[in-house]
């Protein structure tokens, strides 16, 4: 398998130890895969382990790479953490929720930063430095997942006063090889600045750059098991294909539903709930793109106004790509944590709560045709400031989440340009770079 850039500009196929390691193709494009495998899902057991799924859905990206014998312990690696599929609300059992916040940050991030660096702890080369723009989530997966590495470092960019109060400590609470820089800007800035970065050649060779951003593949591809093993799993109890409700922003969990869905795997519509942000919606309705600044949202996780994977969705075929996009406001938002923790004391995170609205919104023959899920992306407990005081009651966190708050944060500031990043990187580089 070979990993061709989404702007066919003449950037060389490559494999996917190239592309993980790069992270970004030369000419600025992301990478996709020439083509997707198609699985015979009959012959996968539904209650596969996750894990044993991963490593028979990923080993056709794989193939041929020096990877391949590694990816069963990279799997196992990965997913070890349980994905529950509940009904939050019993009286109403066609909505599911797949909980992906049991790992160690509290969020889907989890699997795909875990994957991501076993997978460059085992390409060999010199080492490298992770270069990642968070909104809110991804940074802690990413800052855990790198702690303690020996061939990498990770620089995590973050939005001052754009993420909640514990995000920002689990942002800056990673020990060596971790960096956390807090930008004076928004999302946006900090990814432009990620994408500045691996398009400067010299500045991308001197630092060694590769991305935990879901522009990287090894980031992408890990999120098409666990939504492939929720819709299977579905699929067995009912017969028919379940739709998949995701909350999104980086459109990440966007492209890895409608790869897995082209690939075989049972999944109906795709829905995409998106908070303020217009960039999705806009375009779903006019069939135009037009990015646009980040707004500031409760959900702040999604705050993205220029959607990377944007161009990943848009290299796919016009049968593969089929979505609608739901925009969820903050008083939406509060609405829903409110009236389905009041109807069934499930508690949905503002992230979530988007896609259980979305489904609320769904016509009534839609919802009762099929199962639905939504992906439950973030523990509530990560948000308890938005949180608590719609549901009155404290929210309890994991015990992951718990060990989290006694370890000291630290992050140093940083300007939205490009030299200022380059003065950082340069402050401390990892062992064997000069």
């Amino acid at each position: 398998m070979k990993y061709v850039s989404t702007r066919s500009r003449g950037a060389p196929p490559v494999s996917i130890s190239a592309a993980i390691r790069a992270g970004q193709a030369p000419d600025g494009g992301l990478y996709r895969p020439e083509r997707l495998p198609v699985f015979d899902t009959r012959g996968i057991d539904p209650d596969l382990e996750l894990a044993d799924l991963a490593a028979v859905m990923l080993a056709p990206f794989f193939e041929g790479d020096p990877l391949a014998k590694s990816l069963p312990g990279l799997c196992r690696e990965a997913y070890a953490v349980p994905t529950p599929l509940v009904a939050p609300d019993p009286k109403h059992p066609g909505l599911l929720a797949l909980e992906l916040f049991h790992g160690p940050t509290g969020a889907f991030k989890d699997f795909g930063a875990r994957f991501l660096m076993g997978a460059l702890e085992r390409t060999g080369g010199e080492p490298l430095t992770v270069l990642t723009a968070t909104s809110g989530d991804t940074g802690g997966a990413v800052g855990c997942a790198a702690e303690g590495r020996r061939n990498v470092r990770a620089a995590i960019l973050y939005p001052e006063g754009r993420v909640s109060a514990f995000q920002e400590h689990q942002l800056t609470c990673w020990g060596e090889p971790v960096e956390a820089l807090r930008v004076t800007g928004d999302f946006d800035a900090c990814q432009a600045l990620v994408k500045a970065a691996f398009s400067d050649p010299e500045m991308s060779r001197r630092h060694r750059l590769t991305s935990a951003n879901s522009i990287n593949m090894a980031r992408l591809l890990p999120q098409t098991v666990y939504l492939a093993s929720a819709a299977m799993k579905a699929f067995a109890r009912t017969g028919e294909a379940p739709g998949l409700i995701l909350p999104t922003g980086n459109l990440g969990h966007g492209v890895a539903a409608l790869y897995a869905r082209s690939m075989g795997f049972p999944i109906g519509p795709v829905v995409l709930a998106t908070n303020a942000n217009p960039a999705l919606s806009r375009w779903a309705e006019t069939g135009r793109y037009e990015p646009a600044p980040s707004v500031a949202t409760i959900a702040n996780a999604m705050d993205v106004g220029a959607p990377s994977n944007f161009e990943r969705l848009t290299a796919l075929s016009p049968s593969e790509k089929g979505v609608s996009v739901h925009k969820v406001d903050d008083d939406a938002i509060r609405a829903r944590i409110t009236a389905d923790f009041e109807a069934s004391g499930y508690v949905w995170c503002p992230h979530s709560a988007t896609a259980a609205e979305a489904y609320a919104r769904l016509p009534r023959e839609a919802r009762d045709r099929r199962t639905w899920i939504a992906a439950a992306t973030a523990h509530p407990f990560k948000f308890a400031d938005v949180v608590e005081p719609l549901i009155g009651r404290t929210v309890e966190p994991t015990e992951p989440l718990a060990a989290v708050l006694g370890r000291p944060a630290k992050a140093a500031p940083m300007r939205p340009d490009l030299a200022a990043l380059d003065r950082a990187l340069t402050r401390k580089e990892p062992a064997g770079v000069s």
